[in-house]
């Protein structure tokens, strides 16, 4: 956790969100921090971020904005990408001499299909659009030129942030270095930043070990550290993404393969593959799946009659003019609960 309350001083640095780096801060985080202050005392907050998940940056721009006291923001080093955002709900909010603020839109990826790819645009468009009205609240601009801006992607030295009213002063005293982030990722980087990031080897640590995407999870959420639409993609990040992308495939295949496989699963197929798209470890899995009955083949006077049989799932499927009721759980639901509270493990909300 990088979210520090010292002497009336909250520093928050490092990456906004859990995602990638460890060395970064949550709402959670800051949560915790506001806690131990009353909340109409005046509060001083240095930032010193490169960015991070957009939805956390909306989120603690929120917190620091519903204080009673005065909240003013100092930028030490850099306030990039979702940081640029938090840093909007200071009073003042003061350049150290040498830091840097970036605006930019929000972006990310979808694994799924096209209706997937869909709920992506209109997520990214409704963060961008709250994103732009907070922009504008500050600086006194237009919603639709604070989006324009968000575009085109502007890296603002501190007399720049003042005179385009994201920022109100700036100060001569030296800025602090700026926090470790892979500023390659980004646009349209100033050379310092990004010959920087190479020189110590800051890279998106774990970006090609994420988990396998669950089929009901297609989506990432969306950050403000990923490369905008309008600008050349770094060569190193469009790779490590599509090895994420291809580890995450071959980790899902190799799970289900070795569920199935397994001797308890042979007469719980279905059970199985429900079990697959939990967070049960494989070991789990095995013993949930040994815990349960199995299915009992049907004798022939029992088998159902095909077209009633196809009749029932359009029906079920919602293809026959009725639905299934929504009040009652489907059985393999039922089971994997079962299982969940069986083995200690919280219900999936």
């Amino acid at each position: 956790m990088s979210a520090i309350l010292e002497d009336g001083k909250l520093r928050l640095s490092g990456y906004v969100g859990d995602y990638y780096f460890e060395d970064g801060f949550t709402s959670s985080d800051v949560v915790l921090a506001l806690a131990q202050i009353d909340d109409d005392e005046d509060l001083d907050v240095h930032i010193n971020s490169g960015g991070g998940v957009a939805s956390e940056g909306a989120a603690i721009h929120a917190l620091l904005s519903a204080r009673s006291g005065t909240t003013n923001i100092v930028i030490e080093g850099i306030a990039a990408s979702a940081a640029s955002l938090i840093a909007m709900a200071g009073e003042t909010v003061t350049m150290s001499a040498g830091s840097v603020m970036m605006i930019h839109d929000p972006s990310g990826y979808t694994f799924g299909t096209s209706e997937d790819h869909s709920k992506t645009i209109e997520g990214l468009e409704a963060l961008a659009t709250a994103y732009a009205r907070v922009y504008a609240a500050k600086s006194g601009k237009s919603a639709e030129e604070c989006r324009a801006i968000m575009k085109g992607e502007r890296w603002l030295t501190p007399q720049q942030a003042v005179d385009e009213g994201f920022a109100d002063a700036t100060t001569e005293v030296t800025a602090d270095a700026v926090a470790a982030f892979d500023y390659r990722i980004y646009a349209h980087a100033p050379k310092r930043l990004t010959a920087l990031a190479s020189k110590k080897n800051w890279r998106l640590e774990g970006a090609d070990k994420q988990a396998a995407p669950a089929a009901h999870r297609p989506t990432k959420e969306h950050t403000m550290s990923d490369k905008t639409n309008g600008g050349d993609k770094s060569a190193d990040f469009e790779k490590e993404k599509a090895e994420a992308a291809k580890a995450a495939v071959a980790a899902y295949q190799a799970r289900r393969k070795n569920v199935m496989a397994l001797e308890e699963a042979k007469g719980r197929e279905g059970l199985a593959e429900t079990l697959i798209e939990t967070d049960l470890s494989e070991e789990a899995i095995k013993t949930a799946l040994a815990a349960a009955p199995t299915a009992q083949p049907a004798s022939d006077d029992q088998r159902p009659d095909p077209k009633a049989y196809e009749a029932s799932r359009g029906a079920g499927a919602g293809l026959g003019g009725k639905t299934a009721s929504a009040s009652t759980p489907a059985a393999p639901t039922l089971m994997v609960d079962n299982m969940r509270k069986l083995l200690g493990k919280k219900e999936a909300v």
